[in-house]
């Protein structure tokens, strides 16, 4: 049997400052998200919240002034009574500006509030109608740029990748993404024992596949060493026990699925609805409309997907050590007690 050394390490749940206990007062727990992880539910409504464009026009000062109002109130300078709106705001601040594992500010493009303002432009101009070569080749390069940028940013930051690792990424998916797309594009006009309208549907349908497949690439490739070298666990006292390996492929894989849940409708309902417009009267009279039209099912499909398809798995994992290495299996606590689950942060 081997004890747990403890070694004091961030779990990636801020705590903001240690939460003292009253046996009078109730204070909420601010380590923890407002609503229930457990569920699918409570983790969209989380991340409704975290990834609200609105949290973009929070400043420097209004995020000091949200870090300095958890501190105080789980450090007990302020009472408990403490207006639980007031604190909730503050959370929902710094949880969508603070990386969990190093406490500081997300660069604002890349921080899950400005995925859809970011990804709007990019995802617009992938969607144009008859694209040449060299317009697919700009917008998937484009998307996977800001593919590379957010993977980085809200990666699990207990492993780092250094330079070279991330040109190495970030050419591999680019490669993979604009080879898909050409292809797939030269493919789509030679299929000619299809109708011409069927044509058209798959035609517009290229970006996703092509968007899908080297976002997977992406992911894998960017955040391999959590494969490689392993993410930190932590037991339920917050300690760190060491680096997993299974915990780090069972993060990067949640993430892809995630990025490709976000994607789904975002590339293929825009392009149906514009095929049905394009059969009305409307699209005769107002040609220059497909642009807005266009412009605001995509900002539709974004807010609603994002929060959607994150919420797929627990930004938090709990797993059984059984399903991690063996060195994790006969981990005892502070108390002495066999630890039997650990904790691990996926990112997002």
């Amino acid at each position: 049997m081997t004890t747990l050394e403890q070694t004091q390490v961030p779990t990636g749940m801020p705590s903001y400052g240690a939460i003292p206990t009253s046996p009078s007062q109730h204070r909420i727990d601010l380590s923890k998200p407002r609503f229930d992880q457990s569920t699918y539910l409570g983790r969209v409504r989380h991340f409704v919240q975290v990834t609200s464009p609105l949290n973009l026009f929070v400043t420097s000062k209004g995020l000091e002034d949200a870090k300095t109002l958890i501190n105080d109130y789980n450090s007990g300078k302020i009472p408990a009574n403490t207006d639980p709106a007031r604190l909730w705001r503050a959370k929902e601040v710094c949880d969508s500006t603070l990386h969990p594992d190093t406490g500081k500010p997300i660069f604002l493009p890349f921080r899950m509030a400005c995925f859809v303002p970011t990804n709007l432009l990019v995802a617009a101009g992938m969607l144009m109608p008859n694209p040449t070569v060299k317009s697919i080749m700009f917008w998937q390069w484009a998307n996977q740029s800001v593919n590379v940028a957010f993977n980085y940013a809200n990666a699990n930051k207990t492993i780092e990748m250094d330079m070279k690792e991330t040109a190495v990424a970030y050419m591999s998916a680019v490669t993979t993404s604009c080879f898909l797309a050409v292809g797939l594009n030269q493919l789509v006009p030679r299929m000619t024992s299809i109708s011409p309208g069927l044509r058209t549907i798959l035609g517009r349908l290229v970006p996703f596949t092509a968007v899908a497949a080297a976002g997977t690439v992406n992911v894998f490739l960017m955040r391999g060493k959590e494969i490689s070298e392993g993410i930190d666990v932590y037991d339920s006292e917050g300690n760190s026990v060491g680096k997993s390996q299974k915990a780090g492929l069972s993060a990067i894989t949640q993430v892809a699925i995630s990025r490709i849940l976000t994607n789904f409708p975002v590339l293929t309902i825009p392009p149906l609805v514009l095929s049905q417009w394009e059969r009305t009267a409307w699209s005769q009279q107002y040609p220059k409309a497909v642009i807005p039209i266009n412009l605001a099912v995509i900002s539709l499909c974004l807010m609603t997907a994002l929060p959607l398809a994150i919420a797929a798995f627990p930004q938090y994992a709990n797993v059984d050590v059984k399903t991690l290495e063996e060195r994790f299996w006969n981990l005892k606590d502070s108390k002495g007690e066999p630890i039997k689950t650990l904790t691990y942060n996926k990112g997002l």
